[in-house]
Parts: C-alpha cells; sequence; structure tokens
C-alpha cells in the first residue's frame, strides 16, 4: 500500500461529524451554507451561512455529554476575537453588500452512534469591538 489512510485524533473526527450534523441542521432550518470549515489567514470559520435576512458566521462546539458543561462556554474571549476577525476578513475579501451579520453557536451533542442533542444559540455574541465592518 502506497498511501496510508491517515486517522484523525478522537477530538477532530468528533470536530468534524459536529459540523456535519450542524450544516445538515441549519439546512433543515432554511439556511444556505456559504462556506465550511474556511481557513481565513491563521483563523478558521467553521460555518457561514445565510438566512433569517442576514449572514451568519457559526461555531460549532461538539461535545460526548454535558459533563464538563456547555459546549458554548468553550467560546471564550479569545475565540470570539479569532472568529470576528475571520468575519471581517471574509465580507472584506468577498465583497459582500452592506448587509446584517450575527454570530451564532451550534453545540452538538453526542457521538456518531446516537442521536445528538443540538442547541442552536442565535446571536450568541458580537463583533468583537476592535473590529469594523467594511462597510
Amino acid at each position: 500500500m502506497l498511501f496510508k489512510k491517515k486517522r484523525l485524533p478522537g477530538n477532530q473526527a468528533s470536530g468534524l461529524w459536529g459540523e456535519a450534523v450542524a450544516g445538515l441542521y441549519l439546512k433543515k432550518q432554511g439556511f444556505k451554507i456559504l462556506a465550511r470549515r474556511l481557513k481565513v489567514g491563521h483563523d478558521e470559520l467553521d460555518l457561514v451561512v445565510r438566512g433569517e435576512g442576514c449572514v451568519v458566521f457559526v461555531e460549532v462546539k461538539t461535545r460526548r455529554s454535558r459533563h464538563f458543561g456547555a459546549p458554548a462556554s468553550a467560546v471564550d474571549r479569545r475565540k470570539r476575537h479569532a472568529v470576528s476577525r475571520a468575519a471581517v476578513h471574509y465580507l472584506k475579501k468577498n465583497r459582500f453588500p452592506e448587509e446584517s451579520i450575527r454570530f451564532d453557536v451550534v453545540e452538538v451533542i453526542g457521538e456518531p452512534d446516537g442521536e445528538p442533542e443540538i442547541n442552536h444559540i442565535r446571536n450568541a455574541f458580537t463583533l468583537d469591538r476592535c473590529f469594523r465592518l467594511p462597510y
């Protein structure tokens, strides 16, 4: 065999599964997926979607259980700053017309072999105050 399949560490595989679950959930809710796992400089946007009259930057947090708290609690100040920075760069690069934006968090709790619990937190945080929209 020339190439071996690269196995992902458990948390990366879990994260990919959670992002796929969140994407399907959002599509069923009427959102249009604009981008998935988008690398923007050193930052990454899990999902960029359009719906409910705005462009939504979605941070997906996946956990097996709530034993260590709500998954959204992992979206700390540094993470909000990085997502804000990536969102502004994304809007500049893609030359979006003046449009409302928001930042959501989707919590996915469970494992791939079961039925996940999904919690969609709309307006989970606002654009970090050190950034300005490009319009």
